[in-house]
């Protein structure tokens, strides 16, 4: 859902996060962190809207290769801003900090009313004028959010930014780029790592066989049902990969972008006019490697709902909470318009209903109802649903397609786990997250031919899962790899 070049990461770009300070900083380096912090926790207020598909940049100029760009090389030139509302704002901003303290008139024409009131001008003031000489590195855009990464007195930061329907900054943090964390080099290592990404967790690293087979290598509560957030799209994937083999529509097949079918970020296909016109290939390649929403549900709208529930149980993910399949749109529209009246109204029905409720009344909901949301949300009830061990057998299906195009459209992102390409030709990708999930999967295959999957998840019901965790994650699964191909 996100595009940083041909890799990006799966995560947001824009979620109110607790900070890691940096360690033995120098002191401008202390004091910027330290007004960092203060912002980022009195101004969660606001967020993009999180889909458990994830939030992601879509367009910008950027460099390097890891997630979230939170580590990699410099920028040689500043990027363009774009002449967005959200860029607009950057821009201002760039100059404002030289200013700063600004008088409160000023801020208030830049920043929504519930920033202020959460953040008033003279706090805001003292963590702006930190940033004077800040210095514009790296970009990523999206329609109503985006990532720099800047650097100011020396010290690099990223920082996020989104605004509201009339323009206005209704998120801003101020991050401090961390160095990433040591690959693993045991499993008893991974396993006291991973206990401390969040409440409950589940891991599977497994060689995955040529019959298809998933022999576990090692694990962590690999059998119990999580949610997936956007790893959802593997089995959509699946669905249409099935579907194109049997002849029902193929890669070339066009689909029409409708507002019905367009969803919100992360992607890209929401911002096109209403009419134009995307292969299933397209769509396809833009699911997986951006996480792309709209060209999720279109490819949801060509197959049937019903093909993708089929899957999902013929791929072992029987959980009665994936009947029926959700759309992204839909679960926008459940967990973020009106809330939580069309939630409680929904999980109040059977199945039959809810595909009623979900075609009546859900599907005419118009996506500019939909309100951002912070903190962990449904998480056990509307989501999609399954565990590492099925995730596993959902990459044997889509190795046993043995269809190109599903290997062209997995392996266009690696989300900046950066395993060696000598050693590691074929690296698949998808992950998942919202407030208070962050999944990671990966299929890899060694030079000799041997396949590995490692997957996990991290599920907090109380609070944001932090983005430091991606980053631990990735660590994590790339120690399994190599712990995996030397067991």
């Amino acid at each position: 859902m996100e595009s940083s070049g041909d890799r990006q990461s799966h995560r947001p770009p824009c979620r109110c996060r607790r900070e890691t300070p940096m360690s033995s900083p120098s002191k401008p380096t202390r004091l910027l962190a330290a007004a960092a912090v203060a912002l980022t926790m009195s101004a969660c207020v606001s967020a993009p809207a999180p889909a458990s598909a994830d939030a992601t940049p879509t367009t910008g100029n950027t460099t390097g290769n890891t997630a979230g760009n939170t580590t990699g090389n410099t920028a040689v030139a500043a990027p363009e801003i774009p002449d967005t509302p959200v860029g607009r704002q950057l821009t201002w901003l760039l100059d404002a900090v030289g200013r700063a303290p600004l008088p409160e008139s000023e801020l208030t024409a830049h920043f929504a009313a519930d920033f202020l009131a959460s953040v008033p001008a003279a706090q805001l003031n003292e963590v702006l004028v930190q940033f004077a000489g800040m210095r514009l590195e790296q970009l990523q855009v999206q329609q109503n959010a985006l990532v720099a990464r800047v650097t100011a007195a020396g010290t690099p930061f990223t920082v996020q930014m989104t605004v509201d329907g009339a323009g206005l900054i209704s998120g801003l943090l101020f991050q401090p780029v961390l160095p990433p964390p040591a690959i693993p080099t045991s499993w008893d290592e991974i396993d006291d790592r991973l206990a401390k990404t969040a409440p409950r967790t589940g891991f599977l690293a497994a060689e995955l066989t040529a019959n298809g087979k998933c022999l576990p290598v090692h694990a962590v509560a690999a059998g119990k049902a999580q949610p997936l957030g956007s790893m959802i799209k593997l089995y959509v994937l699946g669905a249409v990969a099935k579907a194109v083999k049997t002849g029902a529509f193929d890669w070339d097949t066009q689909l029409t972008i409708t507002p019905e079918l367009k969803s919100l970020p992360s992607g890209r296909l929401q911002d096109r006019p209403d009419g134009s016109k995307v292969t299933v290939l397209e769509a396809a390649k833009l699911m997986i490697s951006i996480s792309d929403n709209t060209a999720t549900d279109l490819l949801i709208h060509k197959v049937g709902r019903k093909a993708v529930e089929r899957t999902m149980r013929a791929w072992g993910a029987h959980d009665k909470r994936n009947v029926p399949a959700l759309t992204t749109r839909e679960l926008f529209v459940l967990k973020g318009a009106g809330y939580p009246r069309h939630a409680e109204r929904y999980l109040s029905m059977g199945d039959a209903k809810q595909r009623a409720y979900l075609k009546d009344v859900v599907a005419k909901v118009p996506v500019s109802q939909v309100a951002p949301w912070a903190a962990p949300r449904e998480l056990d009830t509307i989501e999609w649903f399954a565990s590492p061990s099925q995730i596993c057998r959902a990459y044997a299906g889509l190795v046993k397609s043995g269809d190109p195009r599903v290997h062209e459209a997995m392996s266009i992102n690696d989300a900046g786990l950066d395993l060696d390409e000598k050693a590691w030709p074929r690296v698949w990708f998808k992950g998942g997250s919202e407030p208070g999930l962050s999944d990671l999967s990966f299929l890899a295959r060694t030079a000799a031919g041997k396949s590995y999957v490692v997957t996990m998840m991290a599920v907090d019901h109380d609070k944001p899962v932090p983005q430091q965790v991606t980053l631990e994650q990735l660590a994590l699964a790339k120690g399994a790899f190599g712990l995996a191909a030397d067991s």
